[in-house]
């Protein structure tokens, strides 16, 4: 079975097939093999084709060895953030550009932790209980494009909302010992004066979001984009109809949550529970 490049889109193909020619040029001009290369880089000589085809992106320390070895002068090691960026898959990217623009983000979800506030083993075993299974090199790429993401999350310029169904915090994903960290991930990140975490409780009747978990980033220049990821469909919503039932329903779902303070006492509880 073949591999996708890594962004599985044609910008991120065309990134890493530019990296491979640079590579492949630089190797040539060397006099060097594709197997000798990899001999002192500490690569296989697949793994060099792979990159040289655009079939894989190269890591940072194959970029720097190969650097080193073809004396490229850097012109090897400066690729590093093409490639970084093209690693990412194409929606991840848009929306990371997104949230970077972003005033105010919300959020509300409904089956497992929100993705900027997960912890990398909490990812690990979203991505990895995926069917049909991911491959322990694209569970790696979506780990670290989601990673990548959280930053934003220390920026105090940008307000957050995050609203969780109870059943996110109780639902043991990748184990007990998992959920704790995450829950004390959640307790730590709620204590932000920019960050709020409500809990909507699963005892209460009513709850707005039984369609599904969604975004709203509102951002700099006033405008406002919705975005909702639910099974095989990720789409960025901009239609103003759609974005006025969103905000609606937003609203809704934190008025019938938890406070924010009374929320972090009650992921308090679960932890101890836990």
């Amino acid at each position: 079975m073949s591999v996708e490049p890594y962004g599985a889109d044609e910008e991120s193909a065309a990134v890493l097939r530019t990296v491979g020619r640079v590579i492949k040029m630089c190797r040539e001009r060397a006099g060097l093999t594709q197997a000798a290369l990899g001999a002192q880089i500490g690569y296989s000589e697949e793994q060099v084709s792979s990159v040289e085809r655009g079939r894989r992106a190269p890591m940072e320390e194959f970029l720097d060895a190969a650097d080193r070895v073809l004396e490229a002068n850097s012109l090897i090691s400066a690729l590093k953030g093409d490639v970084e960026k093209a690693r990412f898959p194409k929606k991840v990217r848009d929306l990371a550009k997104l949230e970077a623009e972003a005033v105010e983000i919300c959020a509300y979800d409904n089956s497992v932790v929100n993705g900027l506030l997960q912890t990398e083993e909490y990812q690990r075993a979203v991505f990895g209980s995926r069917r049909p299974a991911f491959t322990e090199e694209q569970v790696d790429q979506l780990v670290g494009a989601r990673l990548a993401r959280q930053e934003i999350v220390r920026q105090t310029d940008t307000a957050f909302s995050f609203v969780h169904d109870e059943a996110t915090l109780r639902r043991p994903v990748g184990g007990k010992m998992v959920l704790r960290r995450q829950l004390e991930r959640l307790l730590e990140i709620g204590q932000m004066r920019h960050v709020e975490i409500q809990v909507l409780p699963l005892e209460s009747e009513d709850n707005g979001g039984l369609d599904g978990p969604f975004h709203l980033l509102r951002l700099r220049d006033g405008a406002t984009v919705g975005h909702s990821d639910i099974q095989l469909v990720s789409r960025l919503i901009s239609d103003r109809r759609e974005l006025q039932i969103l905000e609606l329903r937003y609203g809704i779902i934190r008025a019938q949550a938890l406070t924010p303070r009374t929320s972090l006492t009650y992921i308090e509880k679960l932890l101890g529970e836990t």
